[in-house]
């Protein structure tokens, strides 16, 4: 894993930017070694990710490639809403693509507004500027209507990316009998379109496999935040972060693989009263707006100031894994409605209205021991925005200690975002 290998012809026949796809590449491996190496002690078995990070854009863009020569099918996603199991049950491959940082902005300028959510600019950044090579490396970009500024995005996409891209209508509002019969259409629309892209059929056979495979690996990942319940956690917040932030575009089969033996360490570090931190130290549960590699920030100064984030009611988080999957049915007409009626069960805050979200945060404080609560949103990010407003009320009139955060890709407040950070924890303690 550690062998070098040259991948700029690689680069360089999928079209990018060199010269700032040089740039980006110079700059994450100092952010990792300052937030992951420098600032952690008594890790588990990392090496997987850390290697996975320092060769981000080079074996899984080669195993892509080799991929499209045999003739499989690459799909760019950018939500949980977009079901794997589909993609992969027609010899498919998914990988998840977003933006976790602001270098990519400047490719979006002009083009869309500067007061936009971070990640979709960063996103939008990355495929307009040919910087990425997961964009690069697409047959079909599959969009979701979640929010406004997704919606319209894709509309920029379409215009300036030259990649076919294909919109899953999101019901908004799940509670209305009818949410249930549209988005199981939206999925079969799906399924027509994965079906003439690949020239594979969706049977009740591979899309059975399908789903105990992407399960399977939910499951893995389940473990590792079941291990964070632990006191003291065998395993630290940005590595957890890590690990699910990776799932969404490594190969599935590896994952079972790698996660399950991560996994297994962690339960036998609790066996052994082996922690990350001292016992006692002050938990943390983060809940709001996904966080895209590399987007480690507020993970880094809550465990730089004294506490340990233990739980992540995010889409990169406990909503990837939480809403369980039934395999159940004789039918593909079944096994369409249970994955209908799985994704449906995820409370992002794109629903209206998503109680349910605020209650998923009380369990979730309960089951991990938290003693307090981030509730996180990127700037202009309306949906979360709004509802941090009401759920902070809400646990605070139930005695949960409760902080709401607003910030973006930039470095600029993180010194006040400490000291916030920092009163709150003083707070708590006492």
């Amino acid at each position: 894993m550690t062998e070098k290998v040259d991948h700029y012809p690689m680069w360089k026949n999928l079209g990018l930017d060199l010269e700032k796809h040089d740039q980006l590449l110079a700059i994450l491996p100092d952010i990792y070694k300052k937030i992951y190496i420098e600032t952690q002690k008594n890790r588990p078995d990392m090496s997987f990710w850390d290697f996975v990070v320092g060769d981000i854009h080079g074996i899984r863009i080669k195993e892509l490639k080799e991929a499209k020569e045999k003739g499989q099918k690459i799909l760019g996603t950018f939500c949980l809403y977009v079901p794997d199991e589909l993609i992969f049950a027609v010899n498919a491959i998914s990988v998840g693509l977003c933006g976790g940082t602001n270098f990519s902005n400047y490719a979006a300028e002009g083009i869309v507004p500067p007061n936009l959510c971070p990640l979709i600019k960063s996103a939008l950044g990355f495929a307009l500027g040919n910087i990425c090579p997961y964009f690069n490396s697409l047959n079909l970009l599959v969009g979701e209507t979640t929010c406004d500024g997704k919606k319209k995005a894709w509309e920029v996409m379409e215009k300036y990316f030259p990649c076919e891209l294909y919109v899953v209508e999101i019901p908004q509002c799940k509670d209305r009998p009818q949410a249930r019969e549209h988005w199981i259409a939206e999925l079969k629309a799906l399924v027509k379109k994965l079906e003439n892209l690949t020239s594979n059929k969706l049977t009740f056979e591979n899309l059975k496999a399908a789903m105990e495979k992407i399960e399977n690996k939910r499951n893995q990942i389940r473990r590792v935040y079941q291990a964070r319940k632990a006191d003291p956690p065998p395993i630290s917040g940005k590595d957890a972060l890590l690990v699910s932030q990776v799932a969404f575009y490594d190969d599935p089969d590896r994952e079972i693989q790698m996660v399950g033996k991560l996994a297994d360490e962690l339960e036998k570090r609790i066996r052994d009263g082996v922690g990350v931190v001292k016992k006692s130290t002050k938990r943390i549960l983060i809940s709001g707006t996904p966080m895209a590699i590399p987007n480690w920030k507020l993970h880094q100064i809550i465990e730089t100031s004294g506490a340990i984030v233990v739980c992540e009611e995010t889409c990169t988080g406990t909503r990837y894994f939480d809403a369980k999957l039934e395999i159940t049915g004789k039918t593909l007409e079944g096994l369409i409605g249970n994955l209908a009626e799985r994704y449906l069960n995820i409370n992002c805050a794109c629903f209206t209205p998503n109680e349910a979200r605020t209650e998923d945060i009380k369990r979730l404080v309960k089951e991990y021991k938290a003693d307090g609560v981030v509730l996180y949103s990127l700037s202009f990010c309306q949906p979360y925005i709004i509802e941090s407003i009401a759920i902070e009320k809400k646990l605070k009139e139930i005695g949960i200690p409760t902080i709401s955060i607003e910030t973006d890709y930039s470095s600029e407040d993180e010194g006040q975002l400490k000291t916030r950070i920092e009163a709150f924890l003083e707070m708590i303690k006492k």
